[in-house]
């Protein structure tokens, strides 16, 4: 059996050895950073299973680290913060992170929380769509051809403009992750939101009606109310 890596982000020292203690206990193999710079460098040199990732820290800060990790990586990432307000949770949960944790916390039930999204993670995989070459992405019976930009849904091509394509990719590659608006214009149309959610909004119902066979009711892209979109294989 593998033995799993959790990468421990968090510029108090006591808390990172306090809980390097702990998730030792329990069998994981502990990396360790103090900032997020440090962290972008251990995910390049090292496999991670898991990132308990801090908010506030010098240098680069949690929300920064963790929407420069999801660009490439998807393994769950539980945020620790002092700050317990509502809008500081759903700013961690939309911009990627699985969970999110205030200070002070006790050590015992992050670890439960640890195993948890372990848990959710690995099912995830083993139930993930299968890829039947690199550039394809495949959930059920919706391919999606990043080499060719193509896009088929059982076997039908479905002809999606550029901007609905790099909006279903984009989600593709974020499997099961909610994506906020924000976050989809800024990728797809590389400018600065202001107000571009009603663009996303159209593009998105757009795609539906062309890949989704009742888009009232969609199987691939789904709507997180509040927050954005996530793209998953149907259940």
């Amino acid at each position: 059996m593998n033995q799993e890596t959790i990468l421990l982000v968090d510029d108090e020292v006591e808390i990172v050895e306090l809980l390097d203690i702990y998730l030792s206990n329990e069998g994981y193999r502990l990396l360790k950073a103090f900032d997020g710079m440090e962290a972008l460098e251990c995910l390049a040199k090292e496999k991670v299973d898991l990132i308990i990732l801090d908010v506030m820290m010098p240098r680069m800060d949690g929300i920064a680290a963790c929407m420069k990790i999801r660009e490439e990586r998807n393994m769950p990432i539980i945020m620790l913060s002092a700050k317990n307000a509502d809008m500081d949770k759903i700013l961690g949960l939309s911009i990627g992170a699985d969970d999110y944790v205030g200070k002070p916390f006790n050590p015992l039930e992050l670890v439960a929380r640890v195993k948890s999204q372990l848990r959710r993670y690995h099912k995830l995989n083993r139930d993930a769509p299968a890829r039947t070459n690199e550039h394809e992405l495949v959930f059920e019976d919706l391919l999606i051809d990043t080499l060719r930009h193509e896009v088929s849904v059982d076997n039908r091509k479905v002809k999606l403009t550029p901007r609905e394509f790099s909006i279903l990719e984009l989600l593709a590659r974020h499997q099961g992750q909610v994506l906020s608006m924000e976050q989809i214009y800024l990728k797809v149309w590389n400018e600065p939101f202001l107000d571009g959610g009603n663009t996303v909004m159209v593009h998105v119902r757009n795609i539906r009606d062309k890949i989704e066979l009742d888009a009232k009711q969609p199987r691939y892209v789904q709507t997180v109310w509040g927050i954005g979109y996530k793209l998953d294989h149907p259940s």
